[in-house]
């Protein structure tokens, strides 16, 4: 029996995913000024270990001020490469792609740890050295009820924000990753320029979508010409927003449009994030269509997301043409073998996915002994066998 389309590669530029399989990006809230250290390498290590061809890095500040919490990764500072280099280089010794998701949460930034409380950090709820600071977007209009105030960026901070988001990307490179993705979903700092429910700016910024659409264009034009040119990028997109009224999907078809005139190489197809709620049809795949629209109107590679569970449903995405990758993140984090477990179920079994453990990845039994020398303790304790 062949493999299953969810085990074959895919090829964007100079790099060959192994498989379909991706591990979206999940905020760990795990860090402390932004430095990963052992609950990264082992939480992102697993997947790896567990067969995603792909496995992205959470939502990855390129500013201080633009995380969403005290315990955001980052990559703002030349300290915060080497705790990164160390997950990269597990990842493509155990046979993942590393890849990276930039951010910036603009008017969702200060916010608490979600097992701290709801909403933004205030002076009156903040932990110990945790005070919250003044959040950006692209207008003075709260993500919501309860929200604060962003300040409006300027032209001259949004010139500035660009060079933040390059020096983040080579930075990206210095730590050895191979992808890369710009977050513009879920209701950060991109994703409020191109809704018209946050975006009511009336320079050259706002207003028509051609103008919405124009800093985030800046920033992904930039960071493609930082970026290598053998190496992929990608961008992450809310097809549509919460609010109905919100951005549409004819809306990110033509901003996907855009992004591939500029040498964007696929497209995660998210969604919501701005106007509360989720104000469309949910359910099993609920996502996927948006991807299979954006596929159709831009010709871009996606990537399908929204409750997808099963390896029959996710086989059926790629195998139908909606799609060209499918990411996971509840089912991985649940099952961080499903990539392993899904080849078996698709091949009946026949399909042999197992990683074999060889190579510089793991010593020989016989160097481990020899490394650890002969017992000169006492004799092992004899255990008596159970009673019958």
């Amino acid at each position: 029996m062949s493999a299953p389309t969810l085990s074959t590669p895919l090829v964007l530029r100079g790099v060959t995913l192994p498989n379909r399989l991706v591990v979206a990006p999940m905020c760990q809230y795990s860090v402390v000024e932004g430095v990963v250290g052992d609950h990264h390498l082992v939480h992102l290590g697993r997947f790896a270990l567990g067969g995603f061809g792909t496995v992205v890095v959470e939502a990855t500040a390129v500013t201080r001020d633009g995380r969403i919490s005290h315990g955001d990764v980052g990559l703002w500072d030349d300290g915060q490469v080497a705790g990164l280099a160390r997950v990269a280089a597990f990842l493509r010794e155990h046979g993942a792609v590393p890849a990276v998701q930039l951010a910036h949460a603009g008017g969702k930034a200060s916010s608490h740890r979600p097992w701290d409380g709801e909403g933004p950090v205030t002076a009156a709820d903040a932990l110990p050295g945790e005070e919250p600071w003044q959040t950006v977007g692209p207008s003075e209009v709260p993500l919501g009820e309860g929200w604060p105030t962003p300040h409006a960026l300027t032209t001259d901070e949004l010139a500035a924000l660009v060079q933040d988001w390059v020096a983040a990307t080579h930075r990206a490179e210095q730590a050895g990753f191979d992808v890369v993705e710009v977050h513009a979903a879920h209701g950060y700092l991109l994703n409020e320029f191109l809704s018209p429910l946050t975006n009511t700016r009336t320079d050259g910024y706002g207003g028509s979508l051609e103008a919405r659409m124009r800093f985030p264009l800046e920033v992904v034009a930039a960071v493609r010409a930082a970026w290598p040119a053998d190496k992929p990028l990608l961008v992450r997109v809310s097809s549509v927003d919460g609010a109905a009224d919100g951005t549409t999907i004819e809306d990110t078809v033509a901003f996907a449009r855009e992004l591939a005139a500029l040498g964007v190489d696929a497209v995660d197809a998210s969604g919501g994030g701005i106007g509360g709620g989720w104000q469309h049809p949910i359910g099993y795949g609920y996502q996927v269509p948006f991807a299979a629209a954006i596929k159709e109107g831009s010709g871009l590679p996606t990537m399908a997301v929204g409750i997808i569970t099963e390896p029959a449903q996710a086989e059926a995405v790629l195998a139908t043409g909606q799609a060209d990758l499918v990411a996971l993140a509840r089912a991985a984090q649940d099952d961080p073998n499903w990539p392993l477990h899904a080849a078996r179920e698709l091949s009946g079994g026949s399909y042999d996915a197992w990683p074999v453990q060889s190579g510089p990845r793991l010593a020989s039994r016989d160097r481990l002994l020899g490394s650890i020398g002969p017992w000169t303790g006492p004799d092992p304790v004899q255990l008596a066998p159970p009673r019958s």
